[in-house]
């Protein structure tokens, strides 16, 4: 259900940056650990927008994968879930170094203008 409050600010940066034109596609990256499920952003969006410039804009997202960096030796590695162990040096763990983010990359509205 966190996908609600996401899905609203997703939304709000959309018509603060629409101008009031009619918006036609919205491109969204979603990390990998953000947890954030695209069926339920759609299905929030579609009810959120409704009445808005936004009705009928399109959704598109890009999944960004969930990665680490290895404190030891500060390589970048895929989280997948096949272990935490860095392919690099073989130390285990490591922070979060992508897929944490949920961002807005692009706004299409009628007239081909992009922001």
């Amino acid at each position: 259900m966190h996908e609600l409050g996401i899905t609203e600010a997703i939304l709000d940066i959309v018509l603060r940056h629409s101008g009031g034109a009619r918006v036609r596609k919205v491109q969204v990256t979603v990390g990998e650990w953000t947890g954030y499920v695209g069926d339920s952003i759609e299905l929030f969006w579609q009810e959120l927008s409704r009445g808005t410039v936004a009705e009928a804009a399109k959704l598109e997202f890009r999944f960004e994968p969930a990665t680490l960096r290895c404190r030891a030796c500060g390589t970048v590695f895929g989280a997948n879930g096949s272990g935490l162990e860095c392919p690099q040096c073989g130390a285990l763990g490591g922070e979060p170094a992508g897929g944490q983010e949920c961002t807005v990359d692009l706004i299409e509205v009628e007239g081909g203008d992009s922001t």
